[in-house]
């Protein structure tokens, strides 16, 4: 039916409060990563529970529908690749893993906001249910610091995952090769978050490598705050980075030891001006699914 004149109501929407959201929906896929333990994932959480969404009208599910309501990673896939263009808008030059660093560092997280998020105590496989935590699209355009990760750098990670030259070809596309020079591993990544895998009632002491890039003001003075369960022991070193310039880059140092005697341990590390709050998950597990 076609009208020169169309015309449309809409309805009042009623807001219904849930006390359990958010939370992660238990089709979702869980951590630890089945490839490289030492990488946490999944790396943070976005809404993908009855989204409603264009649909194809040739579908042969709910035929001739334009639009659905559906939930499942295809509906919380779109929401992080569009706070991905979001930001990238706001940050043009960054690279892929800038504004990945940028979402996982500015994700909400019960241990440093006030709000309804993620919490170990809705989620009992904590962040390897939901990552750093819930999605902030304009947090993560302004993130104060970020973890920039090179090409080299996974090359790096994937030789000393046990990539040989054939396969390492296979996923870079150009003439690598796994070598003494290209022989990382995954602890080294400069990744935004710390997974670590350990041995059940062993002690065990680690320490990660990081870089940080300043792009929130030129000069600025962060300081490291640990939250970390008794059983565990993390220092950061230095615990203080001082920045003259934007685009200026500190390294430091996580050390983590102790000994787990539960299947996952949830601590964090926050780099913080006063401004800017940059906070990086870090789970100590000895759990493998």
């Amino acid at each position: 039916m076609s009208s020169s004149h169309p015309t449309a109501s809409i309805s009042k929407s009623e807001g219904v409060f849930d006390p359990a959201a958010p939370f992660v929906a238990s089709f979702s896929s869980r951590g630890p990563n089945p490839v490289t333990a030492n990488i946490l994932k999944p790396d943070l959480a976005a809404p993908g529970v009855d989204i409603l969404a264009a649909w194809s009208p040739i579908s042969k599910e709910n035929p001739g529908a334009h639009y659905n309501i559906i939930s499942g990673t295809s509906m919380a896939c779109p929401h992080a690749s569009g706070t991905a263009a979001y930001v990238k808008s706001f940050n043009p030059t960054w690279s892929s893993a800038a504004i990945k660093s940028a979402l996982i560092t500015t994700a909400e997280n019960v241990k440093c906001s006030t709000a309804h998020v993620m919490s170990p105590t809705k989620n009992v496989d904590a962040e390897f249910a939901y990552g750093a935590g819930q999605l902030n699209p304009l947090a993560a355009t302004k993130p104060g610091l970020l973890y920039d990760v090179d090409y080299k750098d996974y090359i790096k990670m994937l030789c000393a995952e046990g990539y040989n030259t054939t396969n390492l070809r296979a996923v870079t596309g150009d003439s690598s090769t796994c070598t003494s020079t290209t022989n990382g591993n995954a602890l080294g990544l400069n990744y935004p978050s710390i997974a670590l895998l350990v041995k059940h009632g062993i002690s065990f002491s680690n320490s990660f490598q990081r870089t940080v890039t300043n792009v929130g003001k030129s000069n600025s003075i962060y300081k490291a705050t640990i939250s970390a369960p008794a059983s565990i022991k993390i220092s950061v070193e230095p615990d203080v980075l001082s920045f003259e310039a934007l685009l200026e880059k500190k390294s430091f140092i996580v050390k983590i030891e102790g000994d787990v005697e539960t299947s996952i341990l949830s601590a964090s590390l926050i780099w913080s001006d006063g401004v800017y709050n940059v906070r990086s998950p870090i789970v100590v597990h000895t759990l493998q699914k």
